[in-house]
């Protein structure tokens, strides 16, 4: 009786959440895409009167000489810039505060965030602590806190996988806890995306299957919640057709650059779709994981997805059905249970084929009960999951991952 009543309450506050969304105006950031626009960089930032930056990004992508190219056509341009490159693979509230004082110190007056998902939610929430200083990271944890907007702030993904380029979220890692969290807000949003496929160019293949499997997760989870819009469909969608098409092309062969160029595309689109149908149980867990043990957040997802649409089971039969039609693996005249199954069944193959394991051999017996609690804490309500989980159901879904 008593969780009848919580899932009740949880559902009213979805159905909430769900009206709010549907009358908010979500920013786009202008979109630059194709080989080489990375040049055209510095001139859409002194056209918009920065003349300082702050480049937030991360040791390894320096040291592949990544940024050379944007550091000379900088030069070229007159535009002062300065270089943040301590961001840790789940970004720490050090590592944001550093970041700030780094823009504060060195008189900028935009930010370029140039890498992964990590350095992006870096930039991000930066950004938010210089135009907002009166509120602590942790203060800004949850849905719109943050009230002034932020400073230029242009996003250069080097993965396709977060889509954190077009998103209204950040999410953060408090070192002391171990706690991973959410900080979601429109101003969160990049005023420019470079989507540049040169840039993933001899990405890792295990980082390629990772970060391609995250922005599955985000189609997938954007497109059976209930959140979904016919813009968020249509975008999630597309999303799966390219990465059913492209992603185990790009890791068998990184060099294909027309199809990392779709893979740049299928992330954004898959961001577009999430950051406002939202996402679901997947990313719960896999933010706790990624906090507790510092497990990479497309891997996790990886790992998870297919776990967590077991679990759904029935409720997501029809939505499934109809992403393996999209996604190119059946058609209308089969029965929906055996499409989803397919569905289910290539996201496996996949992830077997990338290497891709079936379980988390960081996750600890011990540990089981904590996760559950914060896994259930993120989940419920703020997800429009299609079924509510209670911690017997996530403890068992912890156990499989722990044992497959």
């Amino acid at each position: 009786m008593i969780w009848s009543l919580k899932k009740g309450m949880y559902r009213v506050n979805q159905m909430i959440m769900r009206t709010i969304g549907k009358v908010l105006s979500f920013p786009e950031p202008k979109l630059l895409t194709g080989a080489g626009c990375l040049n055209n960089v510095p001139g859409i930032v002194k056209a918009m009167g920065v003349e300082s930056v702050l480049i937030v990004t991360d040791k390894v992508l320096m040291k592949l000489g990544k940024l050379d190219s944007l550091f000379e056509n900088l030069e070229k341009n007159n535009i002062k810039f300065y270089v943040y490159d301590e961001v840790q693979p789940n970004p720490t509230i050090d590592n944001i505060e550093n970041a700030r004082l780094c823009y504060i110190e060195n008189k900028c007056s935009g930010i370029i965030a140039f890498g992964g998902g990590s350095p992006m939610d870096c930039a991000k929430v930066a950004a938010a602590r210089v135009t907002n200083s009166y509120k602590s990271v942790k203060k800004m944890r949850g849905i719109f806190k943050i009230k002034n907007p932020l400073p230029l702030l242009v996003a250069i993904p080097t993965t396709s996988g977060t889509g954190s380029e077009t998103t209204v979220a950040a999410v953060v890692t408090d070192p002391t806890t171990h706690e991973k969290y959410a900080i979601i807000d429109l101003k969160l949003t990049p005023r420019v995306a470079v989507l540049d496929p040169k840039l993933t160019i001899g990405l890792p293949p295990h980082i390629t299957g990772a970060t391609g499997m995250d922005a599955l997760t985000h189609a997938v989870e954007a497109y059976i919640g209930r959140n979904g819009t016919k813009f968020t469909n249509k975008n999630a969608e597309a999303a799966v057709k390219i990465i059913f098409d492209k992603l185990e092309q790009v890791y068998k062969n990184g060099d294909n650059l027309e199809g990392r160029n779709q893979m740049a595309i299928a992330a954004y689109y898959g961001g577009a779709a999430f950051t406002r149908a939202n996402v679901g149980y997947v990313h719960a867990i896999a933010h706790n994981l990624g906090g507790l043990y510092g497990v990479p957040h497309g891997l996790a997802n990886a790992i998870v997805l297919p776990y967590i649409l077991d679990y759904y089971g029935d409720t997501i039969k029809t939505k499934l059905a109809h992403l393996a039609i999209a996604g190119g693996i059946g058609d209308h005249k089969e029965a929906e249970e055996v499409l989803a199954k397919r569905f289910i069944h290539r996201i496996k193959t996949m992830n077997k084929n990338m290497n891709i394991p079936s379980y988390v051999s960081e996750l600890k017996e011990q540990d089981i009960p904590l996760l559950a609690k914060r896994i259930l804490k993120e989940g419920n309500p703020g997800y429009p999951v299609p079924k509510i989980m209670n911690t017997k159901e996530c403890t068992e879904i912890l156990r499989k991952l722990q044992t497959s």
